[in-house]
């Protein structure tokens, strides 16, 4: 013989658990999420702290940069204009940039707003 005991449930109190059940949940979630917000702000300073270091370590060549880009104005080796022709150029050419997609741009512009004179 199986003998199955079940609680005894004071009826008067079903409130009261099912309160207590509902605080413990809404308390869980809350937790939960103050975790989520604490981790996201956690990635948030090591992302920033990571970031301020490079800028740091990244500096001195920005220095070297404008001190070359100064020697070659200065020597009249180059004027800025060329060097920022090179410069774009550059970066044109490291993005597989299409010229042809370029030129049909730049003409759009310029048929929009007319020459760089009249702008």
């Amino acid at each position: 013989m199986v003998v199955l005991r079940v609680p005894i449930v004071d009826m008067q109190n079903v409130d009261k658990i099912e309160t207590k059940e509902k605080y413990m949940s809404t308390k869980l979630k809350l937790l939960k999420k103050d975790e989520e917000e604490r981790t996201k702000e956690q990635y948030v300073i090591n992302y920033l702290k990571s970031m301020i270091a490079l800028e740091e370590a990244i500096e001195p060549y920005k220095e070297q940069k404008k001190d070359l880009r100064k020697e070659y104005i200065d020597n009249e080796w180059l004027t800025r204009e060329d060097i920022w022709s090179a410069v774009k150029a550059l970066r044109l050419y490291k993005q597989n940039a299409d010229m042809d997609d370029l030129n049909d741009m730049f003409e759009t512009v310029e048929q929009q707003f007319g020459s760089k004179d009249e702008v």
